[in-house]
């Protein structure tokens, strides 16, 4: 299967790697808004989206694209559906279980789920190293969880899993429509995302109560170009390129990522479990990381000897 848009294996790994990354960070931001600003997470929800999405309209208009492109009306439509359930339930799991915890949950069951759904769906197959990779997840889960780092509630994980089953039908969704253009579909998906949760967040609050204004504007702006613009401007990008149960795993570097930020800038606690567990997580990532530039490698021979 070829995708017009596609890209390298090597440079949709690096896309989604850092993604991840900048996803990571943005789970600590939006915690240090919910201490400082008054913003629920609906609300951070919205403001992240908004921002992204005007952003991403922007530098459309400035490159003035010079050939039409198709629509797709109902891809925008679930993107932005999904990603709205998928930011906001991640940013309430946040609030009721604290960063590493509401992280970990939602990207270690999004593999589980992603290779369902693209086996199910797209008829994805798993090979060896994409099973043991996908079984390794939720066992550094089970340990991250067993640590009980954050204060872990029987809601944070209810809203976990709610956002991985959002992640998983839009990360399926794009891999399966690899040859649609990224940045179209980051910018229709945001656009739909912000009007889909513009009158929740209105009945949330739109504003901030209290904090430093500047603060908070400069903390949403980071959401929304860094955390939302680029991230997913990237994650599209890599799935024309690698299949979607390795991009799940790759972007458990998030969790990564956001359990070392909390562990070191938000005081929360770091137990033997939560260190097995991340080194569990990044042995997945690693492991799927080889086997599909392995399995480039071996595509590229086969193609060079035909």
């Amino acid at each position: 299967m070829s995708f017009p848009f596609a890209t390298p294996v090597a440079r949709g790994l690096t896309f989604v790697f850092i993604a991840a990354v900048t996803w990571g960070t943005g789970g600590v931001v939006a915690a240090v808004l919910y201490r400082t600003s008054g913003l629920g997470p609906v609300a951070v929800s919205f403001w992240r989206t908004a921002i992204g999405a005007a952003l991403l309209v922007a530098v459309h208009l400035w490159r003035r694209p010079s050939s039409p492109v198709r629509r797709r009306p109902v891809v925008a439509l679930v993107t932005g559906a999904g990603l709205a359930v998928y930011q906001t339930a991640y940013y309430a799991a946040v609030a009721h279980s604290g960063v590493a915890f509401a992280t970990l949950a939602t990207l270690g069951a999004g593999p589980i789920l992603i290779a369902i759904g693209a086996r199910l769906t797209i008829g994805e197959r798993l090979g060896r190293y994409g099973t043991a990779a996908v079984l390794a997840a939720p066992v550094g889960l089970l340990l991250i969880a067993g640590g009980k780092a954050s204060g872990a509630s029987l809601a944070g994980l209810v809203f976990s899993l709610i956002s991985a089953t959002g992640y998983a039908v839009v990360t399926v969704l794009h891999r399966g429509l690899g040859g649609v253009d990224p940045a179209r579909t980051t910018r229709s998906g945001f656009l739909v995302a912000a009007v889909l949760l513009a009158p929740l967040a209105a009945l949330e609050g739109l504003w901030p109560t209290r904090g430093d204004a500047l603060v908070t504007v400069g903390a949403l702006g980071y959401l929304g170009a860094v955390s939302t613009a680029l991230a997913y401007s990237l994650f599209f990008a890599s799935l024309g390129a690698i299949r979607a149960t390795t991009v799940s795993v790759v972007t458990l570097a998030e969790p990564l990522t956001a359990s070392a930020i909390a562990v070191l800038l938000l005081g929360e606690r770091l137990t033997w479990q939560l260190a097995l567990g991340s080194a569990v997580l990044l042995g997945a990532v690693l492991l799927l990381a080889h086997a599909e530039s392995r399995a480039a490698s071996d595509l590229h021979l086969a193609r060079a000897t035909v």
